[in-house]
């Protein structure tokens, strides 16, 4: 099973981190979070804590759906939010909450809401190159908070992700197209973009909004949750 911890008192609230990350990342809204909610963060596969779990999207999703709580609200950033959404179309969840995520995360002759693929394998590569340097240099464009870069810089080099995890993570990135099952979904969808987000473009919200999605633009980069003025959305 992967590692994941529970704590907090109110309805249940999963959060899935994004790629090259562990659930660390969320440690502030945690702390903000959990005298209202009942929160439990997962490592996902390779990452973290958690050990590989060899497959593509279906099993990474299978491995955390046993770490589920019944009919819980389920927050994705980024890569979490593809694999929330997939959860979400397989697994009863009370609301999806999606933040700095797309359905298509690369652009296509009928996809305009992503970014160009040899962009993000440029990023894909500096990963590889130097991970820990390239995480850091990212995160600093996402928040101007000092003690907060530094907490976060620490737990990616505490806790770097496997090789194969990266690789896995990056293929799930670059070849899901969840647009048709997002449209299937019965659970109540949220969408919290950054207006500044070099990988999510904020054309997004108008696609969102168009699918009965109820959306937040925040002035922030990639990493909403991570900006002083992110709220969970009121109705969960």
């Amino acid at each position: 099973m992967l590692w994941h911890k529970t704590l907090g008192d109110g309805p249940d609230l999963v959060l899935l981190h994004g790629w090259g990350f562990s659930s660390d990342i969320f440690n502030t809204l945690v702390e903000k979070n959990k005298s209202k909610y009942r929160i439990t963060v997962i490592d996902l596969p390779g990452h973290g804590h958690s050990n590989d779990v060899e497959g593509g999207v279906d099993e990474w999703c299978q491995a955390i759906i046993q770490c589920l709580p019944e009919k819980t609200n389920i927050l994705g950033s980024s890569l979490g939010g593809l694999l929330a959404m997939k959860i979400a179309s397989i697994y009863p969840v009370n609301n999806l909450i999606l933040v700095g995520a797309s359905p298509k995360l690369t652009n296509s002759d009928n996809w305009q809401h992503g970014m160009k693929q040899d962009t993000f394998m440029k990023f894909a590569s500096d990963l590889e190159q130097d991970y820990a340097k390239t995480l850091r240099r990212f995160v600093s464009l996402q928040t101007k908070d000092k003690t907060l870069m530094r907490n976060i810089a620490n737990g990616i080099e505490k806790l770097p992700p496997s090789t194969e995890a990266l690789y896995q993570g990056l293929n799930i990135l670059l070849q899901s197209d969840f647009r048709s099952l997002f449209n299937d979904l019965s659970a109540p969808k949220y969408a919290i973009l950054g207006a500044l987000d070099m990988l999510v473009p904020k054309s997004i919200e108008g696609w969102y909004q168009a699918h009965n999605t109820q959306t937040t633009l925040l002035r922030t980069g990639h990493l909403p949750f991570l900006d002083e003025n992110f709220m969970l959305p009121r109705d969960i």
